[in-house]
């Protein structure tokens, strides 16, 4: 987030004391981020689509989506989204919402399959919660795509923030950081009953406000994006300590803050990262497996069949491969200014998220 500005001095002092008093009591998470950019300055790509604009309006709503796709049949897809002043969307690829969540104020979500539970395996996903202090966690049925409550892991953040989920060998892991960088790795499991069985297996911490974060299940990467300071890597596996390194800092020509959204998509033998640069709307794309980290380029969303841009931009998420229409691969982003039609506005009443075909960022980029 951006820092509020706008409680300014006034003659009187009465009205500067209720103006205090009103400032006093603002949720900076309820505040735009976009700052009025009207675009993104990365090279340009066509938004495909967009789902329905989150409930919550005249406030920072919508914030992190992910994508759940059934390997056995790429046309059955869903994307969650979070309005973190209210709860969590279930979309189809179509942008219409199939579910809707009241679980309160739900920051990042992400998930994992295959999560065994005595009913069957089930879909974990998992979302961080600064409502209830910890991590909020859900079942969907792969088979009904129906999304049940399952808990809450708390957690002793003061303001859980970012969240992503890893597979360590058999083990399913939940990352969550909070507002003061710190960082809570928790192994989470369904116990005979069905009760949540939690486990941390580490705690560390940057040295500032943290948010998105991804893990590379495959090599035991795990990604974390501090807002003012850039992206840093670290290793998953707990044994291999928590030291990090700076994979791309911030500010710079790459990555403007506040660094937000993180993601991964494998295409083949390829693993491409991509960050969400907020501070000028544009999402940074690096070449990520061995043997070394090679930087790609920057896209933007622009307007295009049907949906405005991207500005403000925070969540993101991508799936490679074939999702439904996608041939090769989704890529998902927050937009913190939804109006009608192709055209951007400096109008903010509305937030969603925009669809976009991953072969428009590869032709942009010229990626291999």
């Amino acid at each position: 987030m951006f820092p509020l500005r706008f409680c300014y001095s006034f003659a009187s002092v009465v009205a500067a004391a209720l103006l205090a008093s009103s400032c006093a009591h603002l949720d900076p998470e309820a505040q735009s981020d976009s700052g009025k950019m009207l675009a993104g300055v990365g090279t340009p790509v066509p938004a495909a689509g967009e789902t329905q604009a989150v409930a919550t309006t005249n406030a920072d709503a919508a914030d992190d989506p992910e994508i759940w796709v059934d390997p056995r049949d790429p046309s059955r897809a869903v994307i969650f989204g979070t309005d973190k002043q209210a709860g969590l969307y279930v979309y189809g690829l179509d942008g219409r919402v199939r579910a809707f969540l009241p679980e309160g104020k739900l920051n990042n979500v992400d998930l994992r399959s295959d999560f065994p539970t005595p009913h069957g395996d089930r879909v974990l996903v998992a979302a961080s919660d600064r409502g209830r202090l910890g991590a909020a966690l859900y079942l969907m049925d792969p088979a009904t795509l129906e999304v049940r409550p399952w808990g809450v892991v708390s957690l002793d953040l003061a303001e859980p923030y970012g969240l992503c989920m890893a597979r360590l060998g058999d083990a399913f892991v939940v990352v969550v950081n909070g507002t003061d960088g710190q960082v809570r790795q928790v192994r989470v499991e369904a116990a005979p009953d069905g009760a949540i069985r939690a486990t941390e297996q580490r705690r560390f911490g940057l040295s500032s406000q943290t948010e998105g974060c991804v893990a590379d299940d495959q090599r035991g990467v795990l990604y974390i994006g501090e807002e003012a300071k850039g992206v840093w890597r670290y290793p998953l596996d707990p044994a291999g300590g928590a030291t990090g390194t700076l994979l791309a800092a911030a500010p710079s020509n790459v990555l403007q803050p506040d660094v937000e959204g993180l993601t991964l998509l494998r295409e083949g033998a390829a693993t491409w990262l991509i960050a969400s640069s907020q501070g000028d709307s544009a999402f940074a794309v690096w070449r990520v497996d061995p043997p070394q980290t090679i930087y790609a380029g920057r896209f933007s969303v622009m307007g295009a069949n049907g949906a405005d841009p991207v500005t403000g931009t925070d969540g993101v998420a991508a799936h490679g491969g074939p999702v439904g229409p996608f041939a090769e691969g989704l890529f998902v982003a927050q937009d913190d200014s939804d109006t009608d039609g192709e055209q951007p506005s400096p109008g903010r009443a509305r937030q969603n998220f925009k669809l976009v075909d991953w072969r428009e960022v590869k032709r942009a980029l010229q990626l291999p």
